[in-house]
């Protein structure tokens, strides 16, 4: 059973790693590999692969549904739909999945993932709503080592995006009965039971919200940065420990109660009659979590074992994981495109493998210190793969954390859950203690935070994960195993610090996708300069954040050695305090010191690192803040040169023009303020004569940006012109041998649910 499970897991693979979605014509092919189970090896495990293969295209096209016909992008139009999970709000915008009944003019249906910006109406799930809806497909910004926000959306289902037009006009038109909106019903009414219990000035409302609902929305950035430099944030989500520890509760509980009742006990063993009760409980929690993909993946595996208990049946734990495997992604494929899929995988099987053959008591500190030094060691490959970060003092901080969270906190949590019903007193009571639980355990947590290894960044190849998870093997293995310490050579790989991929006198210029902003960096052999960091989106996300901050982790880059902020307008400087509160900024420009803590940006600085010239160009002295004095700067090495121009234009470019004159001769122009109609007029085109123009840009921007002008100007002279927008991240290699331009991230990472 455990190679077939590995066989359909890399069929699903296969079908999620394609750059374009195949026709669902190919499910027939599924009949021709039923021969193939009978065959001799290894046949029967390709009919497998080919069953997970042709599995997730059928998921895929039946289950999740196409996205957003071409039609109906950018257009408005009355749908009606009914709401459904929680809707969010943060800030002055709420956001909510719309489940489509009908949209005019079109047979197209599926969930809409809705923005209603401003004062929007109390909105609960399960209502019936009709709104005018501006469509758009699913997108999101696409930078290396950034968030996949267009991923995301195929895992929740949503297969276009919207904002809410004439908000007057949408009204509420009735109630969906069907029962998953009862039970986000619910959920909604214990959150704001939360909230109200506890107050507006509770630090940890969010955190109980997420334990009780699955509703993490409400914890904030810094409980975030503490928990995932602990190595705790897992006890956040409604996942496999919470849900095995519910099962376990009910199936305790009743086990004691049945066996002191002889009539019951003499008709149906305990062990059997305490089964249905641990699912039963397990169950209502999941449903309090909605659901999630985390919980279902828990459930599956307690099924798996509740179903060889009921049944008596033992079975090798790997029998026992493999079949969770195969349940899981029978239930939904795209359970693999999430972290947590392997992440939950890899723990389970850590624990199982370094207890296989284990002797003596089955409790004690020293093997829980056991369980939690392996997961935290054996996960590490993983972590620093997928998220360039690991914690190494995550073992300790778990060690007192999970017994905490789990046998208090998430105890006294749920029982205001199920006291809410009942006695309001009661369940505020209950959830004020879980409060007071948390604010115990959290200096702890951030004291762990701050000693050395608490949050241990490292950029390592994907390559490097096979061999270090195989000589995690050979380290935990048990005491027999002949020279165990062999096992840290298959680790160094991973380990080894990356070497230096861009030579002396050349860099690389990467204009990163922010939307309608800039944020680019500029990366030479041993120094890193940020120019801009893209657009602040909301009180709690910015581009900083978002994507200069990954991007520089994911190249191994964990210092910005200059930021130059070209202006101060928020499309340009609105990720800047979240870039210098991620990763440490040695000097920063601008044209407002006192607002970014720096010098002012002038015309005539220059600076060379590792023979590569670095000149501003632009402003002179005493000039303002605004787009004509943006921060005008020129990169200049033996291979080519590139010119940042911010959004420059008018006055300042015939200023620069007549005071630069051939220095703004540059082989790479990145468009002044976004290619608007005025910004590159024939004379500055002239001067700066580039071979090639990149544009930043948000994708059906409003302003229309590029002009068609411009477009146009660039065309006649025979320069092409290379977008964010439509490519994703945009990368120059300027070597000394001369320049090279990669593929845009957008198609070079391509996966088929990408626009």
């Amino acid at each position: 059973m455990a190679l077939r499970a590995w066989a359909f897991l890399a069929g699903v693979l296969l079908l999620h790693g394609l750059g374009q979605l195949p026709s669902p014509a190919w499910i027939l092919l599924l009949p021709l590999a039923l021969p193939l189970y009978r065959a001799p090896p290894p046949l029967p495990l390709l009919a497998w692969g080919l069953a997970g293969c042709l599995w997730a295209l059928a998921h895929a096209h039946w289950v999740v549904g196409p996205p957003l016909p071409a039609e109906l992008a950018g257009s408005e139009r009355i749908v009606t739909g009914v709401i459904y999970g929680l809707p969010e709000t943060r800030g002055r915008v709420t956001r909510f999945t719309l489940e489509a009944v009908s949209v005019q003019d079109s047979s197209w249906r599926g969930r809409i993932r809705v923005g209603w910006y401003g004062d929007a109406p109390p909105l609960a799930p399960g209502e019936r709503w009709r709104m005018t809806l501006r469509l758009r497909p699913p997108g999101g910004m696409r930078n290396p080592g950034g968030f996949d926000y267009e991923g995301w959306l195929f895992r929740q289902g949503d297969r276009a995006t919207a904002y809410v037009r004439d908000a007057d006009s949408a009204h509420r038109i009735g109630y969906s009965g069907a029962p998953i909106h009862g039970v986000n019903r619910l959920r909604g009414a214990l959150a704001a039971g939360i909230d109200t219990a506890l107050g507006p000035q509770a630090p940890f409302a969010g955190i109980l919200q997420a334990l009780a609902v699955g509703d993490r929305s409400g914890i904030g950035p810094g409980q975030w940065d503490t928990l995932i430099a602990t190595g705790t944030n897992h006890l956040m989500a409604i996942s496999g420990l919470h849900v095995g520890l519910t099962a376990g509760l009910g199936y305790a509980l009743v086990l004691a109660l049945w066996r002191r009742v002889p009539f019951l006990a003499l008709r149906l063993p305990a062990q059997r009659a305490a089964v249905p009760a641990a699912l039963a409980c397990a169950l209502a929690y999941a449903a309090l979590a909605g659901f999630s993909v985390p919980t279902q993946r828990a459930l599956v595996m307690l099924l798996v074992a509740l179903g060889a208990l009921w049944w008596r049946r033992t079975q090798r734990p790997v029998q026992t994981l493999s079949l969770a495997l195969l349940a899981v992604l029978l239930l939904d494929p795209r359970s693999v495109l999430a972290s947590g899929f392997w992440l939950s995988f890899a723990a389970v099987g850590v624990i199982l493998y370094v207890m296989a053959g284990r002797t003596g008591p089955a409790g004690g500190v020293r093997v829980w210190w056991r369980v939690q030094w392996a997961a935290g060691l054996g996960l590490l490959p993983l972590t620093l793969v997928l998220f360039q970060q690991g914690s190494l003092i995550s073992p300790l901080a778990n060690l007192v954390a999970v017994p905490w969270m789990s046998f208090v906190v998430v105890p006294l949590t749920l029982a205001g859950a199920a006291l809410a019903a009942v006695s309001a007193p009661a369940a505020a009571l209950s959830w004020d203690l879980a409060h007071g639980a948390v604010g115990l355990l959290w200096p702890l947590l951030e004291f762990l935070q701050t000693l050395p290894g608490a949050h241990w960044r490292h950029t390592a190849p994907a390559w490097t994960v096979i061999p270090a998870l195989l000589g995690m093997a050979w380290l935990l293995g048990p005491k027999g195993l002949p020279a165990r310490w062999l096992g840290l050579l298959l680790i160094l790989p991973l380990l080894w610090p990356p070497r230096a991929e861009i030579p002396e006198g050349g860099f690389r210029l990467t204009l990163l996708d922010v939307g309608q902003g800039l944020a680019a960096v500029v990366r030479t052999r041993a120094h890193t300069l940020v120019y801009d960091t893209g657009p602040r989106f909301g009180p709690r996300f910015d581009a900083g954040e978002a994507a200069v901050v990954p991007y520089l982790r994911h190249v191994g880059r964990y210092r910005v050695d200059r930021l130059v902020i070209s202006h101060g307008d928020l499309d340009h400087a609105g990720g800047a305090a979240s870039l210098g509160a991620h990763l440490p900024v040695t000097e920063v420009l601008s044209r407002d010191p006192s607002r970014f803590s720096g010098r002012a940006c002038r015309a005539g600085e220059r600076w060379s690192w590792d023979g590569v010239a670095f000149t501003v160009l632009h402003p002179p002295p005493y000039w303002g803040d605004d787009n004509v004095s943006s921060c005008v700067l020129r990169v200049q090495g033996p291979g080519g040169s590139v010119l940042l121009p911010g959004d420059v234009e008018g006055l300042g470019q015939s200023v620069l023009l007549r005071r630069a004159g051939e220095a703004l001769k540059a082989d790479v122009l990145v468009l002044p303020h976004h290619g608007a109609g005025g910004a590159l007029p024939a004379d500055f085109l002239e001067a700066v004569s580039p071979r090639l123009a990149l544009v930043s840009r948000g994708f059906d921007n409003r302003a229309g940006h590029p002009d068609p002008a411009v477009r146009a100007r660039l065309r006649n002279r025979g320069i092409p012109l290379l977008d964010t927008a439509l490519s994703g991240a945009l990368r120059v290699e300027v070597p000394p041998q001369g320049i090279r331009v990669a593929p845009g991230y957008r198609h070079a990472a391509r996966r088929h649910w990408h626009r």
